[in-house]
């Protein structure tokens, strides 16, 4: 069963976010369960630059008004298929926006580009290659259920997978009529929305499934709180949304092999987290003592609930706890850490930035995670963190719901709590959660047994990946008999 991924970024080539964790573990994780994925992904300097071994099999000589090729190779076990179109995607700054943070003004022409390219795909572009499927994430490649809706094909099938519903890709009605799609597209039950374009919209009307990224969310955007506008036609289609937890690259993130920490360890071996701990605690310059490390590895946004933390920070410190935060994000939250971190010297750090190897250093050494979300699809923070005993403290929304167990009594008295959860994602209650943790932290006996708990959690591909596989094989109709040419 051949199914082309279609992701605006894929880690390790390039990344801002979980989606590109995502699509790079995806394809591995598949990989025994009858699936073949390739994935389609733009041509950055970072993808370009490791793609060495690229090989042409397709050109475009008008590419939404620009010449692109794509080239097809494989980088760190992925196999991948490049649009090559350096006009469109050779910039500096991140896949979206250039260094001066704002972004790219033809953003829609981008990816519009990428989703016509993976219809083209799907439609047998490539000699010898026709996946039976389109899988597409997020806004970026939200168009390429459209394309394949209103295209020449009634076969090929796709699959839209909802990263986050804040970030739709909407844009002007001005620019319907250079996308390549039929006057009748731009209506309710096509790309239209709100009078303008909207990518995401359009892949959740188009797609023969909409998936989300775990269960509770998959629930969540039917509601007004958490639809960002689209809760309707989610509620109207509800059969066809599913909610398929991430997981995590468990060679990738293995305390026993990271080559990030100090001192690699075991569950039968926690005792050696505290190296990590007093390695963190140099890098955030922090005191070195031995009272709860708290810790948050996030973009610093509203939606992230940082502003909830940064309420609570004088009452964590006076509490007897330390905070290490690493991240980027709004400046006035920025600002806030900051001034935390001058009012308490060794008590709070901040490193500005993304690094993902001081991102291992954390989970390895910090006692909790805190992820005080406002909503998030699934999460992955709290994954790492349970891999590497690092206590998640979240609140009870989206994927964080289903991947943290709260410590609540009879959580413990059943010897299964793995975390400590709050809601509302409110001051008081984060703060109520807080002092939670202050009291189990006091028991150290029972603390490492829950670190050991979260340690032995599945936060593994392998259930989603086989329910994803699933879900392919009931699209295009596949079962085990079929011969490999179908």
């Amino acid at each position: 069963m051949e199914v082309l991924s279609v992701t605006s970024e894929i880690y390790p080539l390039v990344k801002t976010g979980g989606l590109a964790d995502v699509a790079g573990a995806l394809p591995a994780a598949l990989a025994g369960t009858g699936v073949t994925m390739r994935t389609l992904v733009p041509g950055y300097p970072a993808v370009i630059d490791r793609m060495t071994n690229g090989r042409e099999v397709a050109r475009f000589d008008d590419l939404f008004g620009v010449v692109g090729r794509l080239l097809a190779g494989r980088v760190d076990g992925l196999d991948l298929i490049m649009l090559d179109a350096p006009a469109l995607y050779d910039r500096p700054g991140n896949p979206y926006m250039g260094p001066e943070g704002w972004d790219w003004p033809d953003n829609w022409r981008r990816f519009a580009a990428l989703s016509w390219a993976a219809s083209e795909l799907g439609l047998g572009l490539v000699e010898g290659y026709r996946p039976h499927l389109i899988h597409a994430h997020d806004w970026q490649a939200g168009l390429v259920p459209a394309y394949v809706k209103y295209g020449p094909s009634s076969t090929l099938k796709t699959v839209m997978t909802v990263h986050n519903m804040a970030f739709q890709g909407v844009f002007g009605a001005e620019i319907f009529g250079q996308l390549r799609l039929p006057a009748h597209a731009f209506s309710m039950e096509g790309v239209e929305y709100y009078g303008g374009v909207g990518y995401l919209k359009a892949g959740v009307e188009c797609a023969d499934v909409v998936t989300t990224v775990s269960p509770t969310y998959a629930a969540e955007i039917r509601t007004a709180e958490f639809g960002m506008g689209l809760e309707g036609l989610l509620g109207n289609r509800s059969a066809t949304v599913l909610g398929v937890l991430n997981g995590i690259d468990m060679d990738a993130w293995n305390p026993a092999t990271d080559t990030a920490l100090a001192r690699p360890y075991t569950a039968g071996t926690i005792q050696h987290r505290l190296v990590n701990k007093r390695a963190v605690q140099e890098a955030f310059g922090l005191e070195v003592r031995d009272g709860p490390l708290f810790a948050v590895v996030s973009r610093l946004t509203w939606q992230k609930g940082i502003d909830l933390l940064v309420a609570n920070i004088d009452l964590l410190v006076a509490s007897g706890g330390q905070l290490a935060v690493l991240g980027s994000g709004d400046a006035e939250l920025e600002n806030a850490v900051r001034g935390a971190a001058m009012r308490h010297p060794g008590r709070v750090g901040l490193v500005t930035g993304y690094d993902e190897k001081l991102s291992h250093l954390v989970q390895g050494g910090a006692d909790v995670m805190v992820v005080p979300s406002r909503f998030e699809p699934c999460g992955l923070t709290q994954m790492y963190a349970l891999r590497y005993g690092c206590v998640p403290l979240v609140s009870r929304v989206g994927g964080l719901n289903d991947t943290v167990i709260d410590a609540n009594v009879a959580a413990i008295q059943a010897d299964v709590a793995t975390g400590v959860q709050f809601a509302p994602p409110t001051e008081g209650a984060l703060a109520d959660a807080i002092m939670r943790v202050l009291t189990l932290y006091a028991d150290q006996k029972s603390w490492k047994k829950m670190q050991r708990r979260g340690m032995k959690s599945d936060v593994s591909w392998q259930a989603s990946a086989a329910r994803y596989a699933q879900l392919y094989a009931s699209l295009i109709g596949y079962s085990t008999d079929d011969s490999e040419d179908d």
